[in-house]
């Protein structure tokens, strides 16, 4: 058995759990290395990625992975969760100045078109999607509104790998998991070999689920009008980019991981006030 190395890496992505998603790990934990290397860990339990437990997006953690054996795809490592050391998290300060710092290092890519070329010849399965142009939000009720008893054992199973908690305090912590009643997903615009193109992919973002939750808290049924406000026009009015996984055995068929929304940098008004 293997123990694989002592990383630091910095989480840019916690997707909420989809068991009934057929060959699709039930939640993904995605970040960058010191090195700059992407990194997909699994298995992460929930009660590490949900909002205000463990460790959050835009925060370093150091732990001991080893790359998957199952899973051929460069980045996917298996993380040993008992080795997590939590460390700072990057602050938005400065109009994301230090967060920019690391996303100009994920690979970075402008349509659908280009990351399934990079899929193709270099086997990447994580990339950052910059859209042309955010069209809107499409939303879905799910198949069913509750997990069924096949997802429960799915979900039972996942948060058992490792020996970390006893039957009980799995089952416990799937009771906690709420299933989201909606699927969320971004249409927008990307330019193509033909032109432009639009696309619609779903969006599997923690902070989407946690959002809609939020909403349906506050709001009840008219959740909808402020969700929108958010996704739509709030993050719309900001320089909106994917963090883009693939699934594992469909490694052409992308989801939205996580939703990257630094300000819009300013243009510099003349070319005495440039830095560059």
């Amino acid at each position: 058995m293997g123990l694989g190395n002592v990383e630091r890496i910095l989480i840019l992505a916690k997707t909420y759990p989809s068991p009934s998603a057929q060959y699709v790990e039930t939640s993904c934990v995605a970040g960058i290395g010191q090195d700059g290397s992407m990194r997909r860990l699994y298995p992460v339990p929930f009660r590490l990625i949900e909002e205000g437990q463990q460790f959050k997006k835009w925060q370093w953690v150091n732990a001991r992975v080893e790359k998957a054996t199952k899973d051929h795809r460069p980045e996917s490592h298996k993380i040993y969760v008992d080795t997590i050391v939590c460390g700072e998290v990057i602050d938005p300060k400065r109009e994301w100045a230090a967060r920019w710092e690391w996303i100009d290092k994920i690979p970075s890519f402008n349509s659908i078109n280009d990351l399934n070329v990079a899929q193709l010849n270099d086997q990447v399965s994580i990339g950052l999607l910059r859209p042309k142009r955010i069209l809107g939000l499409e939303i879905f009720k799910a198949r069913s509104q509750d997990w069924t008893e096949e997802e429960r054992k799915k979900l039972m199973r996942e948060q058992m790998q490792g020996h970390l908690f006893s039957e009980d305090e799995a089952r416990c912590q799937v009771k906690k998991l709420r299933k989201v009643p909606f699927d969320f997903y971004y249409r927008f615009v990307c330019d193509s070999p033909e032109g432009e193109k639009e696309e619609k992919h779903k969006i599997v973002d923690w902070e989407a689920g946690g959002l809609f939750w939020n909403c349906q808290s506050r709001y009840g049924g008219g959740w909808e009008a402020p969700f929108r406000a958010k996704l739509e026009e709030q993050l719309g009015s900001k320089d909106l980019m994917f963090l883009m996984g693939n699934q594992h055995r469909f490694q052409d068929q992308w989801l939205i991981i996580s939703l990257i929304y630094p300000p819009k940098q300013k243009q510099a008004e003349s070319p005495q006030t440039s830095l560059f």
